[in-house]
């Protein structure tokens, strides 16, 4: 039985954008005995993709921190992989490739026996470097990543037929990732008026953009701090729509299949890290504050209207 070892350490958006990878991984080495190493954040969801037979928790040791080093050392060799697949491509890992003896590697760390690392890079989305570097070792192809193993019992929120999410929130050190809670609240106003409750996803560092959106639009169901991503894959199934800034649970809603307007500041880069399914239409400004009500609303009505569509061609079918 083969022994393959996975790494993807973070960050919660780039995360969901490898599963797909990691599902193909999965799909491969169908008789193989699969290892994740992640961090503790990706835990449960990495439990909830089905795709490992083991989860290690990396703590991501400080450089002078010597002894979790040669602890990791050690359980790297110990466990003798016989293909590593660096999903993470860090400089950290970098070090992990050594630390573990130079086993059988697919990443861009020198001297690994699968290595690529296109020059164009930088202007290439995650998924489609990922597609080419697993391509290597004739892994092919890479789905978009299945979310179904992600469920949850959604009565205790009590929402009705028609709603659609809102995710004000992004990392607290990217400000510039996030448009305007009053812009925000303006929408949650249009959407309420045509009878679409608007639902707030975040957590404890959205707190005060949810209470503004929550004091200009009463309507609005503050579900912040109350959802994990079981959860959130859960309620995305049955939105209408969702507007999120460039933030994990964005990426997260997308996955499940709802038709998403992200929104990007100069802060990131779409053509990298975008949510890159159909039913996602994305919105740059080089400053958030810049980016109208207006036209956020459109790119609603956009995807409700080819959502409709959608539905009805299915029921004709």
């Amino acid at each position: 039985m083969q022994n393959i070892l996975v790494i993807k350490l973070s960050a919660l958006g780039d995360f969901i954008l490898s599963i797909g990878s990691m599902q193909a991984i999965r799909t491969h080495h169908k008789n193989a005995r699969i290892t994740l190493l992640t961090t503790p954040p990706f835990e449960a969801l990495a439990r909830g993709l089905g795709c490992f037979d083991e989860i290690w928790l990396d703590s991501r040791p400080a450089p002078w921190k010597v002894a979790s080093w040669l602890s990791l050392a050690r359980k790297l060799r110990a466990a003798r992989f016989d293909r590593v697949y660096d999903l993470q491509r860090s400089g950290r890992t970098g070090w992990y490739f050594r630390l573990a003896g130079r086993p059988e590697w697919v990443g861009k760390v020198r001297g690994c026996a699968h290595r690529f690392e296109p020059v164009w890079a930088k202007e290439r989305h995650i998924i489609e470097w990922e597609r080419e570097q697993l391509a290597r070792v004739g892994i092919a192809p890479v789905l978009p990543p299945d979310l179904s193993g992600l469920t949850s019992d959604l009565n205790r929120f009590q929402l009705p037929e028609s709603y659609a999410l809102l995710v004000p929130g992004s990392a607290p050190h990217r400000p510039g990732k996030r448009w305007p809670a009053a812009s925000y609240a303006a929408l949650a106003r249009r959407l309420a008026a045509r009878g679409i409750l608007p639902v707030l996803i975040g957590g404890k560092t959205e707190r005060a953009e949810m209470q503004i959106i929550v004091e200009a639009c009463p309507e609005a169901r503050d579900l912040g701090g109350q959802t994990d991503l079981f959860d959130i894959a859960a309620v995305a199934r049955g939105a209408a729509v969702a507007v999120g800034n460039d933030t994990g649970p964005t990426h997260v809603i997308a996955a499940a299949g709802c038709p998403v307007v992200a929104l990007f500041s100069e802060d990131s880069d779409p053509v990298r890290s975008r949510p890159p399914w159909p039913a996602v239409e994305v919105l740059r400004a080089p400053k958030l504050a810049d980016l109208s009500v207006e036209r956020v609303e459109a790119a609603v009505e956009s995807a409700l209207r080819l959502a409709d569509t959608a539905a009805n061609r299915h029921l004709s079918g």
